[in-house]
């Protein structure tokens, strides 16, 4: 499989709502997930630990309103993509927001992902 293909996959089934079974499927054992310098854990290292950090995530979630994700961009061993969600959650009311996320793919699996956002 090629950095394409796991692009494609991981766009495919983020469109399809299915975010999670992307984590199980295309992320390495020992992934690095950098987020904004200040979000509450700015880097969270290893599967489960992502894994975790996305569950905590969604059951923030009170209400999804939309959200979109682009076609890849592939450079090599690494693709971006930008996506947009529109959410309400159970603290901090509702929120539309848009980022870049650029991921790394060694031995056919996401080893490293980031996202570039401004924080409100």
């Amino acid at each position: 499989m090629s950095t394409e293909s796991v692009a494609q996959q991981l766009v495919t089934l983020c469109r399809a709502g299915k975010n999670m079974e992307a984590l199980e499927l295309l992320y390495a054992d020992d992934v690095v997930s950098t987020e904004h310098p200040n979000a509450p854990n700015p880097v969270t290292e290893g599967k489960a630990a992502v894994t975790k950090k996305s569950l905590d995530w969604y059951n923030n979630v009170k209400e999804f309103h939309g959200g979109e994700i682009s076609d890849p961009i592939v450079a090599g061993e690494h693709f971006s993509c930008s996506m947009s969600f529109d959410v309400t959650f159970n603290e901090g009311g509702r929120i539309q927001m848009e980022e870049i996320c650029v991921y790394h793919v060694v031995d056919d699996k996401i080893v490293a992902e980031q996202f570039f956002y401004s924080m409100a």
